[in-house]
C-alpha cells in the first residue's frame, strides 16, 4: 500500500497494520492453489492408446 493510499483510507491502513494485508495474502494463496491445480490437472502427457483412436 502506498502512502497516498493510507492517507485516503486511514481505516483500511489501520486494519492492515493490525491484521496484515489479508487481500494480498488471499491473492497469494489463490495463485498458489491455481498453480497446484494446473499441475495436478495437466493432461498433456496423457494420450489415448493407438487402438482406441
Amino acid at each position: 500500500m502506498s502512502s497516498a493510499d493510507s492517507t485516503e483510507a486511514p481505516i483500511y491502513a489501520g486494519l492492515v497494520e493490525e491484521q496484515g494485508d489479508v487481500p494480498a495474502e488471499v491473492r497469494r494463496v489463490a495463485e498458489e492453489v491455481l498453480r497446484e491445480a494446473d499441475r495436478a490437472l495437466d493432461f498433456g502427457a496423457v494420450r489415448a492408446p493407438a487402438a482406441a483412436r
